[in-house]
């Protein structure tokens, strides 16, 4: 099994691939699991598929560690599993979806994670909430992080709105401003990252300047994570 994730220059970012990686194995013991980068970290995913094949494996199954299916699933991991089968055409590979909604449908263990997340950041009680997202200019994309917001809003019976570190509006502090206005009083954000880095940093500042009570960690090596990604590979299907 190999993850790719995005990859940071923040150390912290691997450090967490590489515990979603120990947890992964320790969910299904007798696999192998490596972590791989589509940037700033080695290896890449190309390389570990080619040294597994090297190395006499005969299958691969490749997962994404990504919450929407933008440029980075539809481009870089399938020119990544491209390039390694150049070498190694007797590589069976497959490729799973991302871990945020396949077929308009949200997990229930990325759900009972975000919860996870923001439990530990013992917000008490919370009257609105906002999903603080990446962010991407790829409209379907968007589409999806909302329906996490929808199905995070109902599984608290509560409002919840987008927020975006980049790339699209509202930020986390507009965000959480514009429902303390609207008459919320305490506002927690769900952080909707995989891994710690700067758009998260940045998130729990500016939402912690606009009031938010709470603000929760990424989802990082979550064990409702961990059981995503096995169930992601149990559906995957050949490239």
């Amino acid at each position: 099994m190999v993850l790719v994730a995005h990859g940071s220059r923040d150390p912290r970012a691997a450090e967490a691939t590489r515990a979603l990686a120990r947890a992964v194995e320790a969910a299904r013991p007798g696999t192998r699991v490596l972590p791989s980068w589509l940037d700033h970290t080695d290896p890449g995913p190309t390389e570990v598929l080619r040294a597994l094949a090297a190395d006499g494996h005969a299958e691969a199954v490749v997962v994404p560690l990504l919450l929407t299916a933008a440029y980075h699933r539809r481009v870089d991991v399938p020119a990544a599993v491209a390039a390694a089968r150049e070498t190694a055409p007797e590589l069976a590979v497959r490729v799973t979806d991302v871990l945020g909604p396949a077929d308009g449908t949200v997990d229930a263990g990325l759900l009972a994670g975000l919860r996870r997340r923001l439990a530990e950041a013992e917000p008490g009680g919370v009257d609105a909430l906002v999903l603080a997202a990446a962010g991407t200019r790829d409209a379907r994309a968007r589409g999806s992080v909302g329906r996490v917001a929808v199905a995070l809003a109902d599984e608290f019976g509560l409002s919840c709105t987008v927020s975006y570190a980049s790339a699209a509006p509202p930020t986390a502090d507009v965000a959480v401003a514009r429902l303390r206005a609207a008459g919320a009083r305490r506002v927690a954000v769900a952080a909707y990252f995989l891994a710690p880095g700067l758009f998260h940093d940045g998130v729990v500042a500016a939402a912690r300047a606009a009031g938010a009570v709470a603000v929760s960690g990424p989802l990082t090596d979550a064990p409702e994570l961990a059981d995503l990604v096995l169930r992601r590979v149990d559906a995957a299907t050949p490239v």
